[in-house]
């Protein structure tokens, strides 16, 4: 019997068994690591649950993104769900529909369903602005962001949101601004 082939396999496998778990409960602490809990994760949850009009935050975490603090998963009862982006100061900065549950259903808690894919091809974004529509919702946008150049202006088919503007700031960052009917800001965020 060859004692050196028992001897390494007596110090290989035992040691090959403990990187398998040290790398496996590595992994479980750097997911676990950017979770939000106990009081902190109570006010994030109220304030993106707010934002997003209902729901269940099933999930808060702390982001890595630049200029944002928290991402929050927020989920209603009929299953959809919304990602909601704050600041340190618990302001929000994006909520957007989740389309990780079904590609191919729309969330029509966020989605105008006037123009049936199957009946028509018009959609409300498709519809022209106004001069005065496209003048206000410029100067809302460009207010709601503290000034720059207007890129592009166009109508909605969000619902609660009207009007979709892209503004480039005085510094240069890019910025989505969703107005609603009243030319009130209903999101914005940077572009990415």
């Amino acid at each position: 019997m060859n004692t050196s082939v028992l001897r390494r396999k007596r110090v290989v496998l035992p040691a090959l068994a403990t990187v398998a778990v040290l790398a496996v409960g590595g992994t479980v602490w750097a997911a676990s690591a950017d979770d939000v809990s106990g009081d902190e994760r109570d006010r994030v949850a109220a304030a993106a649950t707010g934002a997003a009009g209902g729901g269940e935050a099933v999930e808060v975490e702390r982001s890595d993104d630049r200029g944002e603090a928290y991402e929050v998963e927020v989920r209603f009862a009929d299953g959809t769900e919304v990602d909601v982006t704050l600041d340190d100061d618990l302001g929000v900065i994006a909520t957007e529909r989740d389309d990780d549950r079904d590609d191919d259903r729309d969330d029509d808690r966020y989605d105008d369903d006037r123009y049936d894919d199957d009946r028509d091809d018009r959609d409300a974004d498709d519809r022209v602005l106004d001069a005065s529509e496209r003048t206000s919702a410029e100067q809302a946008a460009l207010a709601a962001v503290g000034g720059g150049t207007v890129l592009d202006v166009e109508a909605s088919d969000d619902r609660g949101v009207a009007y979709e503007v892209e503004v480039r700031d005085g510094k240069g960052v890019e910025w989505d601004v969703d107005l609603g009917a009243d030319f009130s800001v209903v999101t914005k965020h940077q572009d990415r």
